[in-house]
């Protein structure tokens, strides 16, 4: 039993591509050399699906995960967002709950994490849902970006 990463990018139209994960791994670390001009100058909504492998084999889909990537001008992805994006989830995911507030005065609520995370993700509707579930699985293909 193992896992694979799948990364797809979805276009403007629903049309779903997949994303090889050393090619993704490329364009993050070093965005200069590594471009996808047919997404340029977008804002392109993108999925990656954890697999569980049996015999090699995609089993069942264990987890998914949706955000947006914004692509410069020459397609390279702009990295100042999606750091942004992700250092604001990370935020949001280890800020304490507090259930007593102290300073029962406070009006003021820190917030632009949140909405810095918001515009950084995205829900499917259940068809698109189930298309990348089957892609994920190999039950359809799709063209690679």
């Amino acid at each position: 039993m193992g896992y694979s990463v799948r990364t797809f990018l979805i276009a403007g139209d629903d049309t779903v591509w997949r994303l090889a994960s050393n090619r993704f791994w490329q364009m993050l670390h070093d965005p200069a050399s590594h471009c996808l001009p047919a997404f340029a100058g977008q804002r392109i909504r993108t999925a990656d699906v954890i697999v569980e492998l049996k015999d090699r084999e995609p089993a069942q889909i264990v987890r998914r995960t949706f955000f947006i990537l914004t692509f410069d001008p020459d397609g390279h992805i702009d990295l100042g967002k999606f750091g942004k994006q992700q250092s604001a989830l990370a935020e949001l995911f280890m800020a304490p709950v507090s259930v007593f507030n102290s300073d029962r005065d406070q009006t003021i609520v820190e917030a632009s994490s949140r909405f810095i995370a918001q515009g950084g993700q995205w829900v499917p509707s259940s068809a698109l849902a189930r298309i990348i579930d089957e892609l994920a699985l190999g039950q359809r293909r799709c063209g690679r970006a």
